[in-house]
């Protein structure tokens, strides 16, 4: 898989311009979303992780196999960030979804070691109000065994299904141990 930068924006204006198809990923600061789409594209350092939440602060463009975009968002939730700042990064990515066609999916990173918190749920929220087409990707399954991971799935199905029909696809991947990367692909690739 051939990956390379293609360029980092702060504004809308200066996202590009081209009519490549992209994949969004997103989640909150600390959900391994670094780690994910480094071991997605084979590339140790192409998304630069870090211990310290709020790491990434612009939207990342990556251009995969001269085919599509792969997006890397901005965290929403705990980085130490000042409200103004905070506030600006949720308006540029709300203009983003909800004006971006090349967009074609977002890929929303939960940590599966965690209980449904509100901050995902609303996000998810926003994008099927929105039409926002997503899919819910498991991060850090090698942190738990295959019945905790398949019983934390289960409990935010059954949540999700308190207030949606129908559930998204839902992915369950670890970096670490490379879980979910051709399925996620596939995927990807399917949908280009």
């Amino acid at each position: 898989m051939k990956a390379q930068f293609v360029k980092s924006s702060v504004q809308l204006s200066q996202l590009p311009s081209t009519e490549i198809p992209e994949f969004a990923f997103i989640g909150r600061s600390n959900v391994g979303k670094s780690s994910l789409i480094n071991t997605l594209t084979s590339s140790k350092g192409l998304a630069k992780t870090s211990g310290s939440p709020g790491k990434t602060q612009a939207i990342n463009h990556f251009i995969i196999n001269e085919k599509w975009h792969l997006v890397d968002l901005p965290g929403y939730g705990f980085a130490k960030v000042s409200q103004a700042t905070r506030a600006e990064w949720e308006s540029l990515m709300k203009s983003y979804f909800l004006n971006r066609k090349q967009l074609i999916t977002t890929f929303v990173l939960i940590d599966i070691r965690l209980e449904p918190q509100k901050n995902d749920l609303d996000f998810i929220e926003f994008l099927g109000t929105n039409g926002v087409p997503f899919s819910i990707v498991f991060t850090k399954s090698d942190k738990l065994t295959p019945n905790q991971a398949l019983k934390k799935v289960n409990d935010y199905k059954t949540s999700l299904l308190t207030s949606w029909e129908e559930l998204p696809p839902i992915f369950v991947t670890s970096a670490t141990n490379r879980t979910g990367k051709d399925e996620l692909l596939q995927y990807i690739q399917g949908l280009i």
